[in-house]
């Protein structure tokens, strides 16, 4: 089946691509299983070597990367260029932590007997990954579970293939046949993929109905899921006069569509006339098709509305449009501030994933903390004070993977990010992301005889 994808800037026909059929993901996975045994086998010294030739294969394309990632989102440039340096840096970081040693020294750990802890691949890796930040969030997948020493087949989301189709392509040069495949399609591409009995392990981004889809399909494969976040921001009465500018610029990065992007305002009675003043003016220098990009997709543009407005919230700003004439048709949304938000509203306990912050107030730090953590997602929060006791007090108490003070989405090859709750369970970046693919091996010998 093949099918006809629109310009998220503009609502025109942009590409045509044929989806992969059973018979199509039957032959990526024969093709992923006669790779699967030499690349396993290289050193590590070796897949390291062929994965820092795929970086540089992608920097050196990253032009076509960019052009991609913006017909398939409609970001601006800048966004998308920094997302190609941030896979390429991610690709380098991966190439060198699989040269690492993660497991317990070997030795004596009984009277007699030699041990030490082998990691093993799982094998073939299926990674389906979302539309809002195509090539990124398909490096946060493939690149340790290559670096693991697995094959990957990388299924795009329906919206945005092109990235992963030219990935592939330039996989194919620098890694070799059927280490990393790109199979596009629809949902049902993503089910069959998940279905797969072919498939070791399955590594998910996205929705909580499609992350629960996945795992019914999985049964006792190993699972990776990063569904989504709803992110709680604590403003305290002595946050940082940037916290406003900073909040606003976070939420409108990829037009609000990040996991991990703030959400949900939190604030003491004593400082909420001027948390939502601030972030209000702050909304009100940014304007979409200037500063920010559009809706990925019509369905996305849809929801959001529909969040909007069955919202009982007052609507403190909603902010205008600054596009050209021929992006009338594109998926276009201005930032909103919804303040006098009631405490079940949508707008609180949906995740909106656009360009909206909704501010609620509470009488006491205690009440503050229970609204941040009484949503069932749990991915990222952050909190905002220039007194490090309470500030980290807070951010100690927050049940989320990742917490940030005094600033939002910032992030690093360095460090792991992950979900808890609703939002999933697993690891992205950091030396641990490599966990995630691999398993451990226990080898003890007897020395005596």
């Amino acid at each position: 089946m093949t099918q006809t994808l629109k310009d998220p800037r503009t609502g025109r026909e942009r590409f045509m691509v044929a989806a992969t059929d059973a018979l199509g993901i039957d032959d990526a996975i024969s093709a992923a299983q006669v790779a699967a045994p030499w690349w396993a086998n290289l050193t590590t010294g070796e897949r390291s070597r062929k994965l820092l030739h795929l970086a540089t294969v992608v920097e050196q394309a990253a032009e076509e990367y960019v052009r991609a990632e913006q017909a398939g989102t409609g970001k601006p440039e800048t966004e998308a260029r920094g997302e190609v340096e941030q896979c390429v840096d991610l690709i380098r970081f991966f190439a060198g932590a699989v040269r690492t040693d993660l497991t317990p020294g070997s030795g004596a750990r009984l009277r007699g007997r030699e041990s030490w802890v082998r990691w093993e691949p799982l094998g073939i890796v299926a990674a389906i990954v979302p539309w809002n930040y195509p090539l990124l969030m398909a490096t946060w997948r493939f690149a340790p579970a290559l670096a693991a020493g697995n094959t990957v087949l990388l299924k795009p989301a329906e919206t945005t293939p092109e990235s992963a189709l030219l990935l592939g392509r330039h996989a194919q040069e620098a890694l070799g046949d059927g280490v990393l495949q790109t199979v596009p399609g629809d949902r049902d591409t993503g089910r069959l993929v998940a279905a797969h009995s072919g498939v070791d392990g399955i590594a998910f981004t996205g929705s909580r109905a499609g992350g629960l889809d996945v795992l019914r399909k999985a049964g006792l494969r190993r699972v990776s899921l990063e569904l989504g976040g709803n992110c709680p921001v604590l403003v305290l009465p002595d946050a940082p006069a940037h916290t406003y500018e900073k909040l606003v610029a976070a939420v409108t990065y990829n037009a609000g569509q990040s996991c991990a992007s703030p959400a949900r305002v939190l604030t003491l009675g004593e400082s909420y006339g001027r948390t939502v003043d601030g972030l209000s003016e702050a909304m009100a220098a940014k304007r979409a098709g200037k500063d920010f990009g559009p809706l990925n997709n019509p369905d996305q543009a849809a929801r959001f509305d529909g969040i909007i407005g069955s919202s009982a919230a007052g609507i403190r700003y909603s902010g205008e449009l600054d596009v050209a004439a021929n992006e009338e048709g594109g998926y276009w949304r201005p930032g909103v501030i919804l303040a006098d938000v009631p405490e079940k509203d949508p707008a609180v306990t949906e995740e909106i994933f656009g360009p909206a912050l909704t501010v609620q107030a509470f009488d006491t730090l205690e009440e503050l903390l229970s609204a941040a953590n009484g949503v069932p997602h749990a991915l990222a929060a952050s909190v905002w004070g220039e007194a490090s006791a309470p500030a980290l007090r807070l951010a100690r108490a927050l049940n989320a993977g990742e917490v940030w003070v005094n600033c939002h989405l910032e992030q690093t090859a360095e460090l792991p990010h992950g979900g808890r709750k609703g939002s999933g369970h697993g690891t992205d970046m950091s030396v641990l992301a490599l966990t995630e693919y691999q398993r451990p091996k226990t080898i003890m010998v007897d020395v005596t005889s």
